[in-house]
């Protein structure tokens, strides 16, 4: 990519280490969508000997670009997004994507695409992993910072992404187990 536009591009995916979610850091701070973004990508990576059949750099690629889109809107949490959401989203996506230089231009759009669709194993995989970083960053944040819904959620947010999967599964379950504990204890200290 030249320079210039390459500058540009990045100018704009900085705006996601300021976009911040909904759920907090372990250290008590909101997570940044890039943050979310980047152990996305960790988390895959170390899944790769699990799904040796699968392109793990597509995998990647589809972590490191799956909320570019925020960097336009800011995080909707999943269970506040509605189509309408959606529909501006993509949209503002679409555009910017279209204004970078090919090859990028129909690379992105290519992931997107079966992004949506989730229906290769990559992306399939993809979207799994980016459901249970989300709940993972809820079990490592301090339970006052839930609200009322995300204690069920955080119970079973993913289990529908992760059913292909044994690998997937095991993980999710062991992501339940952790939320158990930590509502548990919550309980116990509670007045």
């Amino acid at each position: 990519m030249e320079a210039h536009a390459l500058l540009n591009a990045l100018h704009t995916a900085e705006r996601l280490k300021d976009a911040t979610r909904h759920c907090y850091t372990s250290g008590g701070r909101h997570e940044s969508v890039a943050e979310h973004s980047w152990r996305l990508a960790l988390l895959a990576y170390w899944l790769h000997d699990d799904f040796p059949e699968l392109d793990l750099d597509k995998v990647i690629r589809m972590c490191l670009i799956h909320d570019l889109g925020e960097a336009f809107t800011g995080d909707i949490p999943s269970f506040d997004k509605t189509q309408a959401d959606e529909n501006w989203e993509e949209a503002l996506l679409s555009a910017w994507v279209d204004s970078l230089p090919q090859p990028f231009r129909a690379e992105m759009t290519a992931l997107y695409r079966e992004m949506a669709a989730r229906e290769t194993p990559e992306a399939k995989l993809y979207k799994a992993l980016d459901n249970l970083e989300a709940v993972i960053q809820h079990n490592e944040s301090d339970l006052s910072t839930w609200t009322e819904r995300e204690f069920s959620l955080n119970l079973d947010y993913g289990y529908d992404k992760a059913a292909w999967s044994p690998v997937l599964l095991a993980l999710r379950d062991a992501v339940r187990s952790e939320t158990e504990a930590k509502i548990e204890e919550f309980r116990k200290e509670a007045p």
